[in-house]
C-alpha cells in the first residue's frame, strides 16, 4: 500500500512541476481529443513521461495529459485514458483520479462515446450519467484501502454532482438542445456487446453501455472528488440495428457531436463552483 501512495504521490509532484495545477478535470473519451487543442497558454505531457503512469494504447486516444486556461478557469484536459480492456490493474486504469486529487483539482468532468441501448433516443444525442451498472465483475477499490484517500465503503447513491449536473442541463436547455439523462453500464470489453448482452442490459434498467468510466467514478467517490459524467451516443447498441458496430463510425458520430459537447464544457467551466 507505501507503494500504490508512492506512485500517485510521485506522479502528481512530476506533474505540478511540468504543467501546472488546476480546478477542473476533463477526461476527453474516443473522438472527444480535439478540444484540448481550446486551451491558452497549454502545456502537454506525454503519459509516457509520467512517472508510473500506464499508456493508453486505444485507437482514439492520444495519451496526453495537457493544462490551460479556458474560460477563466485552469483547466486539465486528458487526451484518452487507459481501459480495462488493455490488461491494466483497476489501480492503473483509475489512477489519474487520484493524481488529480492531490494536484487540487475540485470537479472531475468524465467523458466516453457509449452504444444507445434506450431507443427513444439516437446516435449523436448526449446523456447525463446519473447512475451506472457495473456489470465488468471488476471494482477498482477491491484489496487493501488507501486510508490516505477515502474510506474502506465509500456511498455510491450518489455518483452523479449534482450542482454540475444542473449546470448541464441548464445550458442545454438555453442553447436549444436535447441533454438526455440515464443509466450507463459498464462492460469490460473489448468485444462490443451481444444483442443479447443489449436485451439484458436494458431489463436491468439501462440507457448505454460502454468499456469505462464507471472505474472512475468509483475511485473519485471513494477520494471525495467531485464528478460527473457525460456520454456521447455513437451508435445503436448491438441488435437495435441491422448492420455490425464499428469504432470508426463511433469517433465519427463523437466528432459530429464536438460542437454540442464544447458547448456543454464551456458553459460548465465558466459557472463552475470549485
Amino acid at each position: 500500500m507505501r507503494e500504490k501512495m508512492k506512485r500517485i504521490t510521485e506522479a502528481a509532484d512530476w506533474l505540478r512541476c511540468t504543467v501546472g495545477e488546476a480546478d477542473i478535470g476533463i477526461v476527453l473519451g474516443s473522438g472527444l481529443g480535439s478540444y484540448a487543442e481550446a486551451l491558452r497558454d497549454r502545456k502537454v505531457a506525454d503519459y509516457a513521461a509520467i512517472p508510473h503512469f500506464p499508456r493508453s494504447t486505444a485507437p482514439g486516444h492520444a495519451g496526453r495529459w495537457w493544462s490551460g486556461n479556458l474560460n477563466g478557469r485552469r483547466v486539465y484536459m486528458l487526451q484518452g485514458r487507459v481501459h480495462f480492456y488493455e490488461g491494466l490493474d483497476p489501480f492503473d486504469i483509475t489512477m489519474y483520479v487520484r493524481v488529480m486529487k492531490l494536484l487540487g483539482v475540485k470537479l472531475l468532468v468524465l467523458t466516453n462515446a457509449a452504444g444507445c441501448v434506450n431507443t427513444a433516443w439516437q446516435p449523436g444525442d448526449l446523456m447525463l450519467v446519473k447512475d451506472f451498472i457495473n456489470f465488468s465483475g471488476v471494482n477498482p477499490l477491491i484489496g487493501e484501502n488507501l486510508e490516505e484517500m477515502g474510506p474502506r465503503f465509500p456511498d455510491m447513491s450518489c455518483v452523479c454532482d449534482e450542482q454540475a449536473a444542473e449546470a448541464l442541463r441548464e445550458s442545454a436547455a438555453r442553447r436549444g438542445f436535447p441533454l438526455r439523462e440515464g443509466v450507463y453500464m459498464w462492460f469490460s470489453g473489448p468485444a462490443y456487446e451481444t444483442p443479447a448482452e443489449i436485451r439484458m442490459s436494458r431489463c436491468l434498467g439501462a440507457d448505454a453501455v460502454g468499456m469505462s468510466t464507471v472505474p472512475e467514478l468509483i475511485v473519485a467517490r471513494h477520494c471525495g472528488l467531485r464528478s460527473v459524467a457525460l456520454s456521447c451516443l455513437t451508435n445503436m447498441a448491438a441488435g437495435i440495428l441491422p448492420q455490425p458496430l464499428d469504432h470508426r463510425e463511433v469517433e465519427a458520430v463523437a466528432a459530429k457531436a464536438q460542437i454540442r459537447f464544447r458547448a456543454l464544457l464551456g458553459d460548465l467551466i465558466s459557472g463552475a463552483q470549485v
